[in-house]
C-alpha cells in the first residue's frame, strides 16, 4: 500500500467520524432545544403575581387576587 493511499483512508476516516460527530450534535441539540410557548404573559398591576393564559386571551383575571390585567410588554 503506497504512502498517499494511507494518507487518503486516514483523512477520509478522520472526516467521517467529524461529520457523523457533527450531525448526532445536531439532533441531540434540537431534541434538547428551547421550545417557545405561544402563551401570554401576564403582569397583576394588584399583587405583581406573574402568570400566564391562553393566546388567545388579551385580558385575564389573576389567579391571586382576582383582578383583570392586560397583557405583559417586555
Amino acid at each position: 500500500m503506497s504512502i498517499g493511499k494511507i494518507i487518503f483512508l486516514y483523512m477520509l476516516t478522520l472526516l467521517t467520524c467529524v461529520g457523523v460527530l457533527s450531525f448526532l450534535r445536531q439532533i441531540r441539540r434540537r431534541s434538547f432545544g428551547f421550545m417557545g410557548s405561544a402563551d401570554h404573559i401576564f403582569r397583576c398591576e394588584g399583587c405583581g403575581y406573574v402568570y400566564t393564559d391562553d393566546p388567545d386571551v388579551d385580558r385575564s383575571r389573576c389567579p391571586q387576587c382576582g383582578q383583570t390585567n392586560d397583557v405583559y410588554k417586555f
